[in-house]
């Protein structure tokens, strides 16, 4: 069954609201929902909340070079940009790259942006990054278990030896299991937007994103678990994986709106791998 979706140019797309593929987010970041992203994330009212969270971790790990692969509209990008690292911005959807690119002039800065597919990043990207970075739940664009591991696996490939991503994912354990609170603290802090999930089940959670005077967007991801993620990171090689909720260290499984993966390439025998309570 597919549905014509009534607001800007994804009216212009037959969506399929039960589509579970990878090739989605091409149909889905349309120019007029790219315009309106920012709105949603707020970025000084998210600046704030994540306070140097992720500057924190890549200074701790010497990073210089970082490859931000789920670019969106740049808030990422050019807040390391504006810590002094060395930013490569990646997308796959090229009218959310022209609102990064847009947006980095405005502040000051001129992009490095690349349209790549993770799945052939290194077709794409060029060079070895000290961390790569994957947020704003981009990963679960991902549907396929195949997609999923390449992805990951080019990513490893990517690294230095001694390498880290960062990759974060909604909640989705508390979504399925029926407890989702969508405190929005953090990562949405648009006051004026909603986004909610109108359908959920193992392999779909769609969510509507609706903006002042009425419009809104569709996005289909894959609620993938917590754990599965920490294991798909290992046995791609990852040697040592943190997780945080909500940026924080220790937290009750129902809690985080958001966790966030710090998935380390070295080896080191004296650090074990640190797991939540």
């Amino acid at each position: 069954m597919t549905s014509t979706i009534q607001t800007g140019e994804q009216d212009q797309q037959s969506i399929d609201v039960d589509s579970r593929h990878s090739e989605n987010y091409k149909h889905e970041y349309v120019k007029s929902f790219a315009e309106r992203w920012d709105d949603l994330i707020d970025w000084e009212a998210r600046s704030k909340s994540e306070g140097s969270f992720f500057i924190d971790v890549l200074r701790q790990r010497g990073a210089k070079k970082v490859l931000d692969v789920a670019t969106g509209t740049g808030f990422h990008s050019v807040r390391l940009l504006e810590a002094g690292f060395e930013v490569v911005s990646a997308d796959g959807a090229a009218e959310m790259l022209a609102k990064a690119f847009d947006n980095g002039r405005k502040r000051g800065h001129i992009l490095r942006v690349v349209q790549a597919d993770w799945r052939w990043l290194n077709r794409d990207v060029h060079g070895e990054y000290d961390a790569i970075i994957c947020l704003g739940n981009s990963f679960t664009h991902l549907f396929e278990e195949r997609d999923r591991r390449k992805t990951l696996a080019e990513f490893y490939a990517m690294l230095r030896h001694d390498g880290v991503l960062i990759l974060d994912q909604r909640n989705y354990d508390a979504l399925l299991d029926g407890k989702y609170g969508n405190k929005r603290k953090y990562y949405y802090c648009g006051e004026s937007v909603t986004a909610e999930p109108e359908r959920i089940d193992e392999g779909l959670a769609r969510f509507r994103y609706t903006f002042p005077g009425g419009d809104y967007f569709h996005l289909n991801m894959c609620p993938i678990r917590k754990d599965y993620v920490r294991r798909l990171m290992r046995e791609v090689g990852f040697q040592r994986i943190e997780t945080y909720g909500d940026f924080q260290e220790t937290f009750r499984e129902d809690e985080p709106d958001f966790y966030i993966h710090v998935a380390e390439k070295e080896y080191r025998m004296d650090s074990p791998e640190k797991t939540e309570e």
